[in-house]
């Protein structure tokens, strides 16, 4: 990092008052994210602005690039002095806490009883002030905000680094050569800028957000079993997931297995993608996969960062890589396409599919080898008149990037 930078970024969180704990990797400034432009549009226009995602992402570091040249309060519910003072607070109170300032960035608002009270007392109240928050768990979230926020909110996600937010950072060469490596290690920034301890940050990232995180809801009453189905979705990523097999192979019974699914997918470690299903009458009706938002923390639970070249499951990181860098791609984008897997009940099969507000689908085969022939069924194209397209190491920007 150049130095100057630095220095200039150390005195902006020192001026402010950030907390030392919150210096959140001060490097990661550099990694440009995508919504960056776009969050700072919305910035008074009479709502509180929401981000929300995985921990360690870069959430606060993305605010204060926001926020920097600008007078704010900041406010962290991971500090309880913070907590019990948002939790307790009035009208009177706030004008009293926020001052001469015009903004309000609250970190970590999950933890805050509340929150959606307070800040839609901001919102109504104290239209002159600008709400800008983060939080790390949409099973949380929507139970604090949902509500009380209602119409009084833009809404973001931040997710590991993008592909185009790290072929920006590295350059378009130095990305591609690496490209077999960021498919086992993953797109943390955390990771991305610890060239040398990458293993351990992902170890540290898993044990953090999965062994602490979740663990700590009340409904996680057999942690155990949860370890289990963990391990048991990263082996079976790419392929359908049947919870009946997962309920019997781990010990709990089906509405467990439910359970603990939905909690990964609001705690962002895991997200389904559902059976495309529309014109046969043998297609799968209520079939899904499960893939990892990140291959570094997929890797990390079945200690494997073996190089990508002479892995068993390089197919199955290739389509998980693909997968989550296309679900990133449709949320920055916010072209609000669904995705979906196809297949039959004679297994034939299209790895992606995606149907577009403007009601227009796309098929996608993946194959990390582009010198691999795929088979694609003549099924699909048949019934909706789409071709797939086959997806490889060869042209793999395109369907991740806008060119």
């Amino acid at each position: 990092m150049n130095v100057e930078y630095e220095i200039r970024i150390q005195n902006n969180y020192n001026n402010i008052g950030i907390k030392s704990n919150k210096l959140i990797y001060l490097y990661n400034m550099l990694i440009i994210r995508k919504i960056h432009a776009d969050i700072l549009n919305h910035f008074h226009k009479g709502k509180a602005i929401l981000i929300e995602g995985p921990r360690q992402v870069g959430k606060s570091t993305l605010i204060i690039s926001i926020l920097e040249g600008k007078e704010f309060i900041h406010l962290d519910g991971d500090d309880i002095n913070d907590r019990l003072i948002l939790e307790r607070i009035n009208t009177r109170e706030l004008r009293k806490l926020i001052g001469s300032k015009k903004i309000v960035f609250i970190d970590e608002i999950q933890r805050i009883q509340n929150i959606g009270l307070t800040i839609k007392i901001i919102v109504d109240q104290l239209k002159d002030i600008q709400v800008i928050a983060s939080g790390s768990s949409a099973y949380e979230l929507n139970s604090i905000t949902q509500e009380s926020l209602t119409g009084r909110k833009w809404e973001y996600k931040l997710l590991p680094i993008s592909w185009g937010e790290y072929e920006n950072y590295v350059g378009y060469r130095d990305s591609l050569s690496l490209l077999d490596h960021r498919v086992v290690h993953g797109m943390y920034p955390e990771v991305i800028t610890s060239t040398n301890q990458e293993i351990d940050r992902l170890y540290f990232l898993k044990n953090s957000f999965l062994y602490k995180d979740i663990l700590a809801f009340e409904g996680v009453k057999k942690p155990d079993k949860l370890e289990l189905l963990v391990r048991a979705l990263a082996y079976q990523i790419g392929s359908e997931v049947n919870y009946n097999e997962l309920s019997n192979s781990i010990g709990i019974d089906y509405k467990s297995v439910e359970k603990y699914i939905d909690l990964l997918e609001k705690s962002y470690v895991v997200f389904r993608l559902p059976s495309f299903k529309m014109n046969l009458r043998n297609e799968l009706k209520k079939s899904r996969k499960i893939y990892f938002y990140d291959n570094g923390i997929r890797n990390a639970i079945i200690g494997d960062f073996s190089v990508l070249s002479s892995r068993q499951d390089r197919g199955a990181l290739w389509e998980n890589f693909l997968v989550s860098e296309r679900i990133k791609k449709i949320e920055y984008d916010m072209t609000f396409a669904r995705s979906y897997f196809w297949r039959t009940t004679q297994k034939q099969e299209i790895d992606y599919v995606e149907h577009s507000v403007m009601n227009e689908l796309s098929a996608y085969e993946f194959k990390y080898n582009p010198k691999s022939k795929a088979k694609i069924t003549k099924v699909f194209e048949n019934a909706y008149n789409v071709k797939p397209k086959v997806i490889t190491k060869d042209n793999f920007r395109e369907f991740l990037m806008d060119e």
